[in-house]
Parts: C-alpha cells; sequence; structure tokens
C-alpha cells in the first residue's frame, strides 16, 4: 500500500473493469483502464497529476505567489480521474480523460 492505495487489488480491480468497458465498447475507458494498472504495476503508485485547468489571467498571477501550497497526491488524482470515467459521455470529462492518457503514455515512454 502507498499513499492509501492498495496496488494489488486496484490493479485486478481496473483489469476486471478494462473488460466490462470492452464489453460495453468504449475505447476511451478500455485505454485509460488499461495504461492506469500498467503504470500502477510499474510505478507502485500512481505518480500522474491531475491535468491543468486553464487559469484566467488574474488567476495565474495570485497562483504563481501561492504555487506549491497543496500538493495533489496521487491518490487524489487517481480519484479524480475514477470520477471522470463514470460520467465519461460528458465532453469535458471526455477531454480530460484523454490528458490523462497523454501523461499516462507520456510517463510510459509511448507516443500518443
Amino acid at each position: 500500500m502507498r499513499n492509501g492505495i492498495i496496488i494489488n487489488t486496484l490493479v485486478e480491480d481496473l483489469k476486471e473493469l478494462r473488460k466490462m468497458v470492452v464489453e460495453e465498447n468504449i475505447p476511451l475507458l478500455a485505454k485509460v483502464t488499461r495504461l492506469t494498472y500498467e503504470h500502477i504495476e510499474e510505478n507502485e503508485d500512481f505518480l500522474i497529476a491531475i491535468p491543468d485547468d486553464e487559469p484566467l489571467e488574474d488567476e495565474l498571477e495570485e497562483g504563481e505567489a501561492e504555487s506549491g501550497s497543496e500538493e495533489i497526491t496521487g491518490q487524489e488524482s487517481l480519484e479524480y480521474m475514477l470520477s471522470l470515467m463514470a460520467d465519461h459521455s460528458n465532453k469535458l470529462n471526455e477531454m480530460e480523460l484523454r490528458e490523462y492518457v497523454k501523461a499516462l503514455k507520456d510517463a510510459a515512454g509511448e507516443s500518443y
């Protein structure tokens, strides 16, 4: 267990989930699920950050002074990604899931 993630159980659950989404013919979820469990098996943790929102100019200036004050853990990012998967037909969620796919592929050294 690392950062609150029970690795063996999670990997097996994600593999089972992938089988279901493949049967349901949801390619994006199949891809993000596979890349996630492969990433966790490889790193024994979830090391992918939550995709950045586009900050407004005012927020960017304020955020620069506060950067680093709130650290997001791998568990929080994983939980966020799973919440996006629950409503994957939402266009914004789909875009963020694609960002996770890109980040997971980058982390694995694969080209997108």
